[in-house]
């Protein structure tokens, strides 16, 4: 197995960490505890991680922020990977922000909150539906994404959200370095995609890698973690590493124990006999996936 795959410039170790969950409760607010969570992103550096995922909207501003006053000056090998195309209400919620004007703000904001002169990967959240991937053109605001690329204030760019239409579309707009869409064991719409993109050479970012807010729950993944002596989280991000080269995994926590707990799938070898049966979970019974 690959430890390694190319992205934002970079070699990056393939089991990455999303910040997503150091803000508040809904991903809105500050932190629980503002000390915990310096330190799990301090641990996941020392750890070896150089791969962070976050977005100016996780908070919103909270996330960023946390990250510059933990890691900054940041390590030369660490790529930070954020996502621009939504904002936040007062109440919390998530809405679009599609404009020329939105996304140059958000860029902005971005460099500002992380103290960075570039941004070394931008994701374009598609957010045409809340409830998953919809179609429709993505031109004006990948367009917009591209001049901010070409002003030297992103280096790479991504998809994050998207339908494999709007993937060729945004191919022949400007170089896309990844795909950030639903992916893990139990949601498993993207196989044919992520073969695709492996063969391309673009990196494969799957988000709730682990459920998301509703974590994994089946019966296999249970029987198979108590055989191997894990746990079914680890399980689960070692099924993903395995899958294909070019997955990155970036599962999220706000919890030291926890992190560590997931650093470790990459050292969990996975017998023929347990894939087998974790390949067939996504066809059995429901699982709480949200």
């Amino acid at each position: 197995m690959t430890t390694t795959f190319p992205f934002g410039g970079s070699a990056v170790k393939r089991l990455g960490y999303g910040a997503m969950q150091l803000a508040g409760p809904g991903v809105f607010g500050p932190p629980r505890d503002h000390a915990a969570a310096l330190a799990v992103l301090r641990e996941a550096v020392d750890a070896g991680v150089n791969h962070i995922d976050t977005s100016d909207f996780y908070g919103p501003h909270v996330t960023n922020r946390l990250i510059r006053e933990a890691l900054h000056p940041y390590p030369d090998d660490l790529v930070i990977a954020t996502k621009v195309g939504a904002r936040r209400g007062a109440d919390g919620s998530w809405r679009p922000a599609f404009s020329r004007e939105d996304l140059a703000q958000a860029v902005q904001d971005n460099l500002r909150n992380l103290g960075l002169d570039a941004l070394d990967v931008v994701n374009l959240r598609v957010m045409f539906s809340i409830h998953g991937p919809a179609e429709g053109s993505i031109e004006a605001p990948l367009t917009a994404l591209a001049e901010l690329q070409r002003q030297g204030l992103i280096r790479h760019i991504g998809l994050s959200n998207v339908t494999r239409a709007q993937i060729v579309e945004g191919r022949n707009i400007c170089e896309i370095v990844c795909v950030q869409n639903h992916f893990n064991l139990a949601h498993r719409t993207d196989d044919a995609l992520i073969d695709e993109l492996a063969g391309n050479g673009v990196a494969y970012v799957p988000f709730f890698p682990l459920g998301g807010f509703t974590p994994l729950q089946s019966s296999t993944l249970s029987d198979v973690a108590r055989s191997l002596d894990a746990t079914p989280m680890q399980v689960a991000l070692a099924w993903l590493l395995r899958r294909a080269p070019n997955i990155l995994l970036i599962p999220g926590t706000a919890s030291v124990t926890h992190l560590r707990e997931n650093l470790l799938a990459t050292e969990l070898d996975l017998p023929g006999e347990a894939i087998i049966l974790l390949n067939g979970v996504a066809a059995s019974a429901p699982l709480n996936a949200p």
